[in-house]
């Protein structure tokens, strides 16, 4: 990137195709065992992937000292999108997010809707404080046993943090950027149980993130989660405030009703002020599962017909 930060990208499919970018979620899940590619038809599609800088294969990670965190925000990822779309010489693209995926394909449609050709986003966010707020301590209520374990290990870590006081998705930035290596472990680990714990409903018999055994993975993770949410995504005004900007970009919005993580409340929301979106309710599932994953594709198989024949979606 012109600012020297390495970002590693992905190309498949048809390189004469529709260009499809996929956004991983997280921040900072990466690209990993690159599911996404076969979510789109290869025949149909130029298939672009990229991990965000700061994670996956993209250089300096997150946490090396190297990595100027601060540096890393909502709008600089925008621009890295269009550093890329400009190299690889694309008018514009269909857009894919899940979860964080999904809030960044929202706030780059926004900044560039010129750029857009369509948007499938499931398991929907928008990374507002209400949802940041909602996930670190209000779903608490629906796991009381999980929540306690995951607020008495930011009160016990020698910060001052009292629940109620401050927000406990503060602490934890805190904690990651802990000069001691011990604490940021225990930290991080405290937050993969609570991320295990509040996904699990209508997932499917979701018990444990396996890349949660990559210590440096989870520290990553975790550094790059908490540096966003504390910052409410670095979304200023919050997206939800700007739906307009979408306006004759077509969307498809796959949410699951059982979504703890992230309520139906928000994908509603956005459905209901974006013009030309559809919003699809998965009654069974929650953040994320096959049935979601099925419409995902067909989605985007709906979304390439309407591209190729210029016809609306609704």
């Amino acid at each position: 990137m012109s600012d020297g930060q390495g970002v590693y990208w992905e190309d498949s499919g048809a390189r004469d195709g529709i260009p499809l970018l996929y956004l991983h979620g997280g921040p900072g899940g990466g690209l990993g065992s690159r599911g996404y590619v076969t979510k789109a038809d290869p025949s149909r599609y130029r298939i672009l992937g990229i991990d965000q800088r700061g994670c996956g294969k993209s250089t300096p990670l997150a946490l090396d000292p190297q990595h100027d965190l601060e540096a890393n925000t909502t709008s600089r990822l925008i621009a890295d999108l269009e550093e890329l779309r400009a190299h690889l010489g694309i008018a514009s693209w269909v857009l894919n997010g899940v979860s964080w995926g999904a809030t960044l394909a929202i706030a780059y449609a926004q900044a560039h809707p010129e750029r857009v050709r369509g948007v499938i986003a499931m398991a929907v966010t928008t990374t507002s404080r209400w949802e940041v707020d909602w996930i670190t301590e209000t779903i608490g209520a629906v796991y009381p046993e999980e929540w306690e374990l995951f607020v008495q290990h930011a009160e016990q870590a020698g910060l001052g943090y009292r629940r109620g006081e401050t927000r406990l998705v503060e602490a934890y930035r805190q904690l990651m950027r802990h000069p001691d290596s011990i604490v940021r472990e225990a930290a991080s680990d405290a937050w993969a149980r609570w991320e295990d714990a509040h996904i699990a409903i209508g997932t499917g018999g979701f018990q444990r993130d396996p890349r949660w055994d990559d210590r440096a993975f989870r520290h990553n993770f975790v550094t790059l989660t908490t540096h966003y949410w504390a910052n409410a995504g670095f979304c200023d005004p919050p997206l939800l405030e700007r739906m307009e900007r979408l306006a004759g970009i077509p969307a498809v919005l796959i949410h699951g009703r059982l979504d703890v993580s992230g309520p139906l409340r928000t994908a509603w929301e956005a459905h209901r002020r974006w013009p030309g979106s559809r919003l699809i309710v998965d009654e069974g599932e929650g953040h994320g599962g096959s049935t979601m994953v099925k419409a995902w594709r067909q989605a985007n198989d709906d979304m390439a017909s309407h591209v190729l024949a210029g016809t609306d979606m609704s």
